[in-house]
């Protein structure tokens, strides 16, 4: 089972979604567990590097929904560990 953490400005970011938000973006964090598991990230999610930021993926959530994270040490053997870094819109990309 993949481990996550959040960075405070995630967490920032998350507490300014709205409640739909916050549950598409759940709906998607169940769809990334279930691809980490078995090492085929659905493609609809859209899992890609973040161009100009080395280490940092993105993922869509929504329509106008991304997410942004890095790969951390894994806490348990063969797990990933996920460290989001921030929610929102397209706006994030500005400092992903």
């Amino acid at each position: 089972m993949p481990t996550f953490e959040a960075e405070p400005r995630f967490l920032r970011d998350y507490r300014a979604l709205s409640k739909d938000q916050k549950r598409l973006f759940a709906a998607a964090v169940r769809l990334l567990v279930v691809g980490l598991k078995t090492r085929r990230v659905p493609a609809g999610l859209r899992v890609k590097r973040v161009q100009g930021a080395i280490g940092v993926w993105e993922l869509t959530w929504a329509p106008d929904g991304r997410a942004t994270f890095e790969y951390g040490e894994e806490l348990r053997a063969a797990d990933a560990h996920v460290i989001w870094r921030r929610i929102g819109t397209h706006e994030i990309f500005d400092r992903p």
